[in-house]
């Protein structure tokens, strides 16, 4: 914790009980020169607050803390970089790996450069949360859990090993281990407190300050429903705050979302959270900050309030943030943080101006948009976007046009195919996945409880799933299994095929595991559009199974309701869902339970004890966890036979100094791709197959399929993933055409100028030993989705020295200047397709080598094979004066390798 500067003569103490801690104070600062800061917005007052803290004089200057005020003129349209510090980083295991990995790699390097590798480090608290590795393999009997436990400790003993390595090896560094649930209901039930406090050496108090974070997992910003401002970052950033370099970012743009009046009967949080996302999507608030206000936050609750923070990627902001209020307060008793703390937050909220209640005047925004609650309807959102909200009475409808349009199958709807070896047939918008799943839903008891007692009254009806649905239930945490058995809720979901499979995060991250084999030929004989519903946040194209091209995103009672009624076709507003035992049809409306007795349910089972028992040897581990041998020592002992953890190239040949960037000349076009390239096309994710790159390395490695586990899980071995990056099944790369001119789905490409069709990693290794450069261009919104920093290393390691595109997602454009690959944008109207680009031209990028400015005006040489050239204006990417520095370096972390080698 540094020492400010205090320009602004904030210093104060704070007494809490027969406590006294230190804090740097918003109304002393106001006072003495920060006019206006009490009209800032919550979220605002959270980056002055940090600024004041860190003020030194040169990372965060007495302009930068001034600046922050001033917002209440410009509303965060005049473009201002501060360097901003969170107070902890947190990690699940898909990211944590790779990052673990490029600190061990970094301790290697400070060793090449001379330097202590001690100083490679955490010097904040960094929480690793291992959720994503369980795989829904087993499921719908009672042996499913233990089953799926068994072979995800086989799949990832490496990494297991590797990260306890880690937990010894770095200081500030914790490993929650598997089985204990989703990093997010973690970081919202456990690891977060709302006020942090830190006592550094020669302070005679503890600091009180707000708690913030940045995540390595892009529903970070589930924690903002607690007032913990934070939100998703690539690995590469992560790794960097943790080493104390600060985060550069712009000062934020900041949206207020008015709420009114309340939930009508019948209506869930999720319907509420597809209709904001959709709402603000709408609006269009990639890069800024929401912030929530308005009376209707009377009565919403921290669980709610998550389930929307949670969404932030969705609708694209940075964070959507809830102040703090009496709501807070009694989240944080119910979850069992110790009276001392609750005690804290309330007393601090209100002397620094932070606490919210009927009488606080609304703040200022940059601009605003409301929702009366009322107005929100039983909701699904689908077929391929979480953006894309249909109304629960227009289903059967919205899918009939799908199948028409999206997927191409005029009149095909009502077509049966015969199943293997089954008493039952197969058609189109059959739901052959129905997965209670994912940090946005399973945090939030009002829906966990509604699923379950929607299950106990299908059951007493004698409902039951259909055949052909995998089932699962994977909860956030082991608070939930625990208030299932107490509410003896969870033997009506296990009648129903929703046994527990694991406490991670699993279908919605692609670990759906596989269908059943007849079930899977029957879909890829046929080309059968099949479905899946999930209480998910994330249903992009080819993200939930292989096999499943329409997904819908539902609320955990309505997962179950698909389950029961097992086809996309029928609408459930009208419809049954099946025939009850007494041979009378039985209507969703029949099981459907009341919002009182749901909260009845939450009343009597969800209590502090639950929380503090479940959470009381969180970092212990069961008999698996505690049976992985741990290995000790400075640096790690690379495996050079492992093909899970290896030792990636970034820091080969490091110099003390960079070397001189090039400009791009005759660069090739690897990819080009239209909008909506998500990060999940981008960066590996899912099932590995057999004859693509990465299954032929591994087959190379004596792996056998059944063993190649998925991409995720191989995160920290860089051959994988490379040769996975761009790899996608639904990818289309504009270049790539059939016979009859249709675009290829699929990770492939034209190698140029040979005119070959091959894989984009072969084409990319060939380009290589030609010696020649590779952009990618693209349409809007390049790299939406999840913060997967091998989205950006797999485009560096593949030789792509920079991305053309329309527009991009914020997270994903940082990562590629943290790799070192230069993001640029078309002006106005233009892009690729409106110039004509084919992607057999060459491109040259001057102005690199002299002159590289953040958001400099450039221009992109395109020339044709025939000799014709145009110029194309366009605007470099690399934001502020820190970006730059990386660009030059070559990337983040050779930048802070040698700062610290210094």
């Amino acid at each position: 914790m540094s020492t400010s500067l205090d320009s602004f003569k904030s210093r104060q103490t704070l007494t809490v009980g027969d406590k006294t801690y230190s804090m740097y104070s918003l109304p002393e600062a106001e006072k003495n020169g920060l006019a206006g800061a009490s009209r800032l917005p919550f979220s605002m007052k959270v980056l002055l607050e940090n600024l004041l803290r860190y003020e030194d004089g040169r990372t965060v200057k007495k302009e930068d803390v001034q600046a922050i005020v001033d917002w209440l003129e410009n509303r965060g349209k005049a473009e201002k970089e501060i360097a901003y510090r969170p107070a902890r980083v947190l990690m699940q295991d898909f990211t944590g790996v790779p990052a673990v990995v490029d600190l061990a790699a970094m301790r290697d390097a400070m060793k090449t450069l001379g330097g202590d590798p001690r100083k490679i480090n955490p010097l904040i608290p960094v929480d690793l949360v291992i959720d994503h590795s369980v795989i829904v393999d087993e499921f719908g009997t009672p042996k499913a859990f233990a089953k799926n436990v068994e072979l995800e400790y086989e799949r990832n003993a490496e990494r297991y090993k590797f990260l306890k390595w880690g937990q010894v090896g770095f200081e500030n560094f914790s490993v929650v281990p598997p089985g204990t649930g989703i990093c997010h209901q973690v970081n919202l039930e456990f690891l977060s407190q709302t006020v942090w406090t830190r006592r550094a050496e020669a302070e005679p108090v503890e600091m009180a300050y707000p708690d913030t974070l940045v995540g390595t997992d892009s529903h970070t910003t589930m924690v903002n429903g607690l007032a913990v401002l934070g939100w998703g970052v690539g690995g590469i950033e992560a790794e960097a705050a943790m080493l104390g370099q600060p985060v550069s970012m712009l000062i934020p743009e900041v949206i207020g979302f008015k709420i009114t009046g309340k939930l009508r009967e019948g209506v869930t949080a999720t319907d509420l959270v597809l209709t904001v996302t959709q709402m603000l999507r709408k609006k269009g608030v990639v890069g800024k900050f929401v912030e929530f206000y308005g009376p209707g936050l009377a009565d919403m609750s921290v669980a709610d309030r998550a389930t929307i923070g949670n969404m932030a990627p969705e609708y694209g902001a940075t964070c959507g943030f809830f102040p703090i209020d009496e709501k807070t307060i009694a989240y944080l008793r119910t979850t069992s943080r110790t009276p001392e703390r609750v005690a804290l937050v309330e007393a601090y909220a209100k002397a620094q101006g932070m606490w919210r209640d009927a009488s606080t005047p609304d703040p200022v925004f940059t601009d605003t948009l409301e929702l009366d609650l009322a107005d929100v309807v039983p909701s699904m959102a689908g077929p391929k976007r979480p953006q894309d909200k249909v109304a629960l009475d227009n289903i059967k409808a919205s899918f009939a046009s799908a199948m028409e349009g999206e997927f191409r199958k005029a009149g095909e709807l009502g077509k049966r195919f015969k199943v293997e070896g089954a008493n039952f047939d197969l058609g189109h918008g059959d739901v052959v996945i129905a997965a209670i799943t994912s940090c946005t839903n399973t945090s939030n008891p009002s829906v966990m409880i509604g699923a379950g007692l929607l299950a106990r009254n299908a059951v007493a009806k004698g409902l039951r799933s259909k055949p052909w649905v995998k089932t699962s239930l994977a909860p956030g945490s082991q608070v939930v299994e625990e208030y299932f058995e107490k509410a003896g809720l969870q033997d009506c979901l296990d009648k129903l095929g929703f046994n527990i499979v694991g406490f991670g995060c699993t279908t919605c991250i692609g670990n759906s595991g596989p269908l059943p084999e007849n079930i899977s030929k029957a879909i890829n004989d046929n080309d059968i559009i099949a479905g899946a519903v999930i209480s998910g946040n994330r249903n992009f194209e080819g993200r939930v199974n292989p096999d499943v091209r329409a997904n819908y995103l539902a609320s955990p009672p309505l997962v179950v309701a698909y389950a029961l009624a097992g086809s996309l076709t029928i609408d459930l507003a009208t419809e049954p869902l099946g025939t009850g035992s007494d041979g009378q049809p039985v209507y969703l409306k029949d099981i459907w339970p009341s919002s009182e007795e749901i909260q009845s349910f939450i009343d009597r089972t969800i209590t502090a004890d639950l929380f503090k028992t479940r959470y009381a040897d969180v970092f212990a581990g069961d008999a698996h966890w505690k049976a992985v041998p741990v290995s000790t020592g400075l640096t790690y002992e690379w495996d050079m036979g492992s093909t899970y953890i290896q030792n990636p190239p970034y820091f080969e040949g490091i110099t003390r100094e960079p070397k001189p960037v090039r400009d791009i000349v005759d660069a090739r076009i690897l990819g080009l791709f239209g909008d909506s390239i998500t990060t999940d096309h981008i960066s590996p994710a899912g099932n590995i197959r057999a004859s693509s790159p990465a299954g032929k390395y591994l087959l190379e490695h004596q792996v056998r399929v059944a063993d190649f586990n998925q991409y995720g899980t191989r995160r920290g071995n860089h051959e994988v993933m490379m040769r996975g990056t761009f790899a996608n099944i639904r990818i289309k790369n504009q270049m790539v055409k059939d016979a009859s001119g249709n675009v290829v789905e699929g990770g492939y490409t034209i190698h140029q100028p040979s005119g070959e069709q091959m894989a984009i990693y072969d084409a990319a290794m060939r380009y290589k030993q030609e010696g020649v450069p590779l952009v990618v261009l693209a349409g809007k919104e390049y790299g939406t989705g999840s913060s997967r920093d091998w989205a950006a290393k797999g485009t560096n390691l593949l030789g792509v020295r920079a991305v053309v595109a329309e527009s991009f997602e914020r997270i994903h454009r940082s990562n590629l200047v943290g790799m070192g690959v230069m993001p640029l944008v078309f002006q106005g109207d233009d892009s690729w397709a409106s110039l004509g680009i084919k992607g057999d031209e060459t491109i040259t990028l001057r102005g690199i080598e002299e002159g590289l400015t953040p958001r400099k005006r450039m221009t992109m040489e395109v020339r044709s094979p025939d000799g014709t050239v145009k110029n194309v204006p366009l605007v470099c990417r690399i934001d502020t004066l820190d970006e730059l520095e990386y660009f030059r370096n070559g990337g983040i972390l050779p930048y802070v390798l040698r700062q610290l080698a210094a």
